[in-house]
Order: structure tokens, then sequence, then C-alpha cells
């Protein structure tokens, strides 16, 4: 028990001193820095959320046009970035693995982590600012907003397990990463809720764990002002299977890399 606290603590280490180095390289030292992993989605989620209010109005089935965009704008950036930043992790950081405690699993969790991060302080900024001007409203309840993310995240980590190794092993695979996030756009829940689908279409939703992150999480900030439908053991018995299959393909992976 004692050599695997060890082992753990190295490794968070090891975790921190990637993402710092991660940072200082995608955002450098000028500027603003690595605020603009916060800044990048704001803007889109802005953009999009100013495009529909002038394209369906104030309110959209009774909640605010601009609010409901940025709830599943914020979090599909997320999960473009983190598929996109997946691809072919492993042969541009191969260097690392001279370091004996660097793992390959490392730069997956790292990539992901610093986009967690940008997306949450996004999603947090953009709710303050905007409930101070009336455009948001205070988060009805909070434990099911944090858990509707807990359940989007895994899965986005899982899918990204499974994108990084299939990258290395075909460069088919890589340039369909950036296809794989608009082929996910209908199973995403971003820019409908269930309970405006008929009963028909919201069925095989369920098996998406994105849909029903995103349910939880409009609930969470919307209240009763929505209708959720979501599948918890679905979610995460998905997101399980992605993820068994991410680490087998990374240990294929591992074997056949040389370290440049």
């Amino acid at each position: 028990m004692a050599s695997f606290s060890q082992g753990l603590r190295i490794q968070i280490k090891v975790v921190k001193a990637l993402m710092i180095r991660e940072l200082l390289t995608r955002f450098g030292r000028d500027n603003i820095g690595f605020l603009w992993i916060m800044a990048e989605p704001l803007l889109f989620a802005g953009l999009v959320g100013l495009v529909w209010t002038f394209a369906r109005g104030p309110e959209y089935h009774g909640v605010n046009v601009i609010a409901f965009v940025v709830t599943g704008y914020i979090p599909l950036t997320f999960l473009r970035h983190s598929f996109g930043r997946s691809a072919k992790i492993f042969q541009s950081n191969s260097s690392l693995l001279y370091h004996r405690q660097v793992k390959v699993l490392d730069f997956i969790v790292v990539r992901v982590t610093i986009e967690i991060v940008g997306a949450m302080m996004a999603y947090v900024f953009a709710g303050t600012v905007l409930i101070f001007l009336g455009y948001f409203p205070l988060p009805h309840d909070v434990g099911m907003l944090i858990a509707g993310w807990a359940i989007y995240v895994f899965f986005v980590m899982a899918v990204s397990m499974v994108l990084a190794p299939l990258s290395e092993m075909s460069e088919v695979v890589e340039k369909l990463v950036p296809i794989s996030v608009y082929i996910a756009i209908p199973f995403s829940g971003v820019f409908n809720m269930a309970s405006w689908l008929t009963p028909s279409l919201r069925e095989p939703l369920m098996w998406s764990p994105m849909v029903s992150g995103m349910e939880m999480m409009r609930y969470g900030v919307f209240g009763n002002l929505v209708t959720p439908y979501y599948d918890i053991p679905k979610a995460l018995s998905v997101s399980l299977i992605c993820l068994l299959v991410g680490l087998i393909l990374v240990r294929v992976v591992r074997r056949t890399m040389t370290v440049s």
C-alpha cells in the first residue's frame, strides 16, 4: 500500500510538470498566457449565442437563448479540443519517455485535464457575468450540474483514450478526428433538450453519455424550466467500455513505439 501511495504521488508530480510544460508550449508567457484556454471557448459560445439570439429571439422553449447556448457550446468546445489534441499525441511527446516516470497515459490525461480546466473556467466566468447582466439564472441544483459535468468529462476522457492510439496506428484516423466532432453533435444534446424530441428519437439518445451529461447540467442550471431525460447506468457503461478499449489500444501502441 505504501509503494502504491508513493507511486501515485510521483505520477501526480509528473502530471503537474507535464501540464506546466504543455501550457508554456501552447500559450507562452506573453499577453494573457494560459488564460487563452478560457478565452477561446468564451469567444465561440458568445458568437454562437448572438447568432441564435438574432435567429430565434431572446427565448427558446421558455429558456434564455444565450444561457442555453453557453451551457451547451462550452462543453462542446471542450469535447472538440480534447478530441483534436489527442491525435498523434504519443508521437509528438515520445522523447519524454526517456524519463522512466513518464507514461504514455500521462500525455492524454494532461491534455484533457488542461481542456477541462479551460472549459470549467469559461463556464463559471460566463455564468457569473451573465447572471449580473440578467441573461443567466442562478443554478437550481449545483450538485446535478457538477454530476453532469463529471459524466461528460469521463466520456470525453474515455473516447480520447481510444482516439489517441488509433491515430498512431493509422493516418486516416488522424484525419477523421476533426470530423468526429461534427458527427458527435447530433448525439451531444448541445442544441436541443431530449424532452423536445419524440420518444422514438429520445430513447436511442439515452445511450449517449453526452446527452445524459448535458441534460443533467441544464437541469442543474435551469431547474424546472426544463424536463431532463438521462440514464446514468447507460452513460457510465458506455464510457467504461470506451475506457477499457482505449487502455488496451494504448498498451498495444506502447509496445510498438520507439523513443526518439
